[in-house]
């Protein structure tokens, strides 16, 4: 089975910095995407960064230009680095793997998978 384990949320001040990590483990071929959801209180879901395993990014505006999305394909883990944090950053981080080529059951098979969320709250 193919699991990720999000780490690094918390509490930090309106203007500070926090960096996010999501590894993968599990019998994994290979990664397609890999990217960072997240979702506030009454929200949907929605898109912070993905990144492809070639290193092609893709940000939601609100965060462009303040965070960073990475990856090091050598240890199935995602990063996000969040800079110049605001309020309205507050919401439950989730990490996202998609088109995960990974042996299941005994079976090569695709699929997508979600870290169990970290509480990112930015908050004075």
């Amino acid at each position: 089975q193919v699991q990720l384990v999000e780490s690094g949320g918390g509490l930090v001040q309106p203007g500070g910095s926090l960096r996010l990590s999501c590894a993968a483990s599990g019998s994994i071929v290979s990664i397609n995407d890999m990217g960072w959801y997240r979702q506030a209180p009454g929200n949907q879901r929605e898109l912070v960064a993905v990144i492809t395993n070639g290193g092609s990014t893709n940000y939601a505006d609100s965060v462009k230009g303040r965070f960073t999305i990475s990856r090091d394909n050598a240890k199935n883990t995602v990063y996000l680095q969040m800079n110049s944090l605001k309020p309205e950053d507050t919401a439950v981080y989730y990490c996202n793997a998609a088109r995960v080529f990974a042996v299941v059951r005994g079976r090569l098979s695709w699929d997508d998978y979600w870290g169990q969320g970290t509480q990112v709250t930015v908050s004075s």
